[in-house]
C-alpha cells in the first residue's frame, strides 16, 4: 500500500497537475473518437457525444464522488437512447433527437434527488450475474448495430437478432473499401492488447486508428467512405431540448430506463475503479450521483447525450497515473480546445473506423470468456446471466434485469430458503476493544447486502473482525463478491477479517465465490 493519499480540490490540482495532465490527454486520444462513434450509433450527430464529454469533464469533475473516473458518453446506453430517438420522434431521428434531450434532462434532476436521498448504495440491490448479463446484451447490441457499418452494408432488419441473423449477407455483399477500412481498424485494435508492453504500446490504439483511417480514406472516393459530418460553427453544434412531450408515458418510460440502467452502471463503474485506484479512496457514491445528475441536466439543455461514469476511459485514466479528480477536468478541456480550435480534422474520420471502435467495444462487454467464467462460478449464475441477455435482447433493458433479478430469487427458494425469510437478515455485532464478533443469520443474498453494509459501517477497518455465517441458510454469488471486497478493505487499512462457519455450506461449483447453501441448518 502507497504511504501517501494525493491532495484533494485545488492543493491537489497544484500538487499532481502534471499527473493528471498527461493522463487526461491521453484519456482525450481515446474519448475523441468513442464520444462520435456513440452519438451517431445512438441516432444524435456527432457533436453531441463531445457535448456530453466536456461537460463531463470541465462540469462535472470539481464537485463528483468519484477521484479517477471519467465521465462521458458510453456504449452502454447506445441501445435505449437509439430506441428512444426513433420511438419520441415516430421514426425521424431529426424529430426525436430534441425530444430526447429532455428525457435525458428529466434524468439529471431525478438522480440529483437520488443522490441528495442517498440511494446511490442501492447499486447492490441487483445480483452480480443479473447486471453483467445486461452488459453482455448492450455488448451484442452494439454488435449488431455496428456491424453493417463497418462492412457499409444496409441492414434489413431492426431487431439485435434479427440484425445478426443477416451477417453471411452482409459478407456477401460488403463494400469492400468501407470494409477494408473498418476491418483494418478491427484488426489493430485487437492486435494491440497481445503486443508486448514497449514505446509502441504507449500510442493509443484508438490514436492509432485515427490516424490510419484517415489515411485510408484520403486514397478513396469521399463518397464511399462516409465520414463525420459537423457543424460548420462551434455554437452551432449546441441543440435545446423538446419538452413538448414532457409528459407523455412514452418519455417517462425512457426517463425511467435511462435512470436505471445509467446510475447502475455508473455506479457499478465508480465501484470498479475504486479497486483498481492505487491509493484505494473509496468513492462517495452518492456525491458521484448528485455529479453525474447535474451533468446529465446540463448535457440535455445543451443537446448533448446521456452521461455515465465510463468504465474504458476510466480504467485508462487509472492506468495512465491520474492522481486526482482533475485528469478527468484536463480530459474534458482538451476535448474543447480540440473542438474549438480542429474541427475540420474530425471531418476526415470514416464511419467505419467509428463503428470498428464500437465493434471492438460491444465484443469486449460480450466476450466468450465472461460466458465461461460465469459457467464456472455456477450453473445458477450462468442460468441468470443468460436469461438476462436473452430476455433484454427480446424485449429491452428493463425486463431484462428484472427478470433476471427475480430468477435469482427464485433460485435461492428453490435452493432452501424459507419464502418469509428471502428478504430478512440479522446481524449481532459485539465490540471488544480492538476485536469485534459479527455474527449474521437469515438469507445472505444481494437483496441482503445494503442492509448489511450498513450495519458495518461503523466498524473501523483498522480492527479485527469475525464474521460468523454458520446461522445463514445461503450465501449467493453477490455475497461472496462483497464479503471478498471487505475483506480486502480490511487488509488494505491495516485490519483483518476472518470467516467463520463455511465448512457448514455446500458450493455450487468449486469456483471460491460460487453460491453456498447451509447443509447443517437443512439438517435441522
Amino acid at each position: 500500500m502507497l504511504n501517501f493519499l494525493p491532495k484533494d480540490g485545488f492543493a491537489g490540482l497544484r500538487a499532481h497537475w502534471k499527473d493528471d495532465a498527461l493522463s487526461g490527454f491521453l484519456v482525450f486520444l481515446i474519448a475523441l473518437p468513442l464520444s462520435l462513434g456513440i452519438a451517431m450509433a445512438s441516432g444524435f450527430p456527432p457533436f453531441a457525444g463531445l457535448i456530453t464529454a466536456m461537460v463531463g469533464g470541465l462540469v462535472v469533475s470539481p464537485f463528483m464522488g468519484s477521484r479517477l473516473s471519467i465521465k462521458g458518453p458510453a456504449a452502454g446506453l447506445i441501445s435505449i437512447a437509439a430506441m428512444a430517438t426513433l420511438e419520441l420522434g415516430n421514426g425521424d431521428l431529426a424529430q426525436g433527437y430534441p425530444r430526447v434531450l429532455a428525457v435525458i434532462a428529466w434524468v439529471g434532476i431525478i438522480q440529483i434527488g437520488l443522490g441528495v436521498l442517498k440511494w446511490g448504495k442501492w447499486v447492490d440491490l441487483f445480483p452480480t450475474s443479473a447486471v453483467h448479463g445486461m452488459l453482455a446484451a448492450i455488448g451484442i447490441i452494439i454488435l449488431s448495430k455496428q456491424l453493417p457499418v463497418l462492412l457499409g452494408v444496409t441492414p434489413v432488419g431492426k431487431k439485435p437478432l434479427e440484425l445478426l441473423a443477416e451477417l453471411p449477407t452482409w459478407l456477401q455483399h460488403m463494400d469492400a473499401q468501407i470494409a477494408a477500412i473498418g476491418l483494418t481498424s478491427l484488426g489493430i485494435l485487437v492486435l494491440w492488447n497481445y503486443l508486448p508492453a514497449g514505446k509502441l504500446t504507449k500510442v493509443p490504439a484508438p490514436l492509432l486508428v485515427l490516424v490510419l483511417s484517415v489515411g485510408m480514406a484520403s486514397l478513396l472516393p469521399v463518397e464511399a467512405t462516409r465520414k463525420v459530418s459537423l457543424p460548420d460553427t462551434f455554437l452551432g453544434g449546441f441543440v435545446f431540448p423538446d419538452f413538448s412531450h414532457a409528459f407523455d408515458g412514452t418519455t417517462w418510460l425512457y426517463v425511467v430506463m435511462f435512470t436505471l440502467v445509467g446510475s447502475l452502471e455508473s455506479l457499478l463503474t465508480v465501484k470498479a475503479v475504486d479497486g483498481l485506484d492505487p491509493f484505494h479512496r473509496r468513492s462517495n457514491a452518492n456525491n458521484d450521483l448528485i455529479a453525474v445528475g447535474v451533468g446529465n441536466s446540463l448535457a440535455g439543455i445543451l443537446g448533448g447525450l446521456p452521461m455515465i461514469a465510463e468504465v474504458v476511459r476510466s480504467s485508462a485514466n487509472v492506468n495512465n497515473g491520474a492522481k486526482t479528480r482533475w485528469s478527468n477536468f484536463f480530459h474534458g478541456l482538451f476535448l474543447l480546445a480540440f473542438v474549438a480550435l480542429l474541427p475540420r480534422l474530425l471531418e476526415l474520420v470514416p464511419l467505419s473506423a467509428l463503428a470498428a471502435l464500437l465493434v471492438f467495444t460491444g465484443f469486449r462487454l460480450a466476450s466468450p470468456a465472461l460466458f465461461a467464467l460465469t459457467a464456472r462460478i455456477g450453473w445458477d449464475q450462468l442460468l441468470v446471466f443468460v436469461v438476462t441477455i436473452v430476455f433484454t435482447l427480446v424485449e429491452d433493458l428493463l425486463v431484462g434485469i428484472f427478470l433476471g433479478t427475480a430468477l435469482e430469487l427464485l433460485l435461492q427458494l428453490g435452493q432452501g430458503v424459507p419464502l418469509g425469510q428471502l428478504f430478512k437478515i440479522h446481524v449481532h455485532k459485539d465490540f471488544f476493544d480492538q476485536k469485534v464478533n459479527v455474527t449474521v443469520a437469515g438469507n445472505l443474498g444481494f437483496e441482503s447486502l445494503v442492509k448489511l453494509e450498513r450495519l458495518l459501517q461503523d466498524i473501523p477497518l483498522d480492527r479485527e473482525v469475525l464474521l460468523d455465517l454458520q446461522k445463514s441458510y445461503l450465501i449467493d454469488h453477490s455475497a461472496m463478491e462483497f464479503i471478498e471486497r471487505i475483506e480486502h478493505e480490511f487488509k488494505r487499512s491495516g485490519g483483518v477479517l476472518k470467516v467463520i462457519g463455511l465448512e457448514h455450506f455446500k458450493n455450487v461449483s468449486k469456483h471460491p465465490l460460487s453460491t453456498r447453501k447451509n447443509i447443517q441448518l437443512r439438517k435441522k
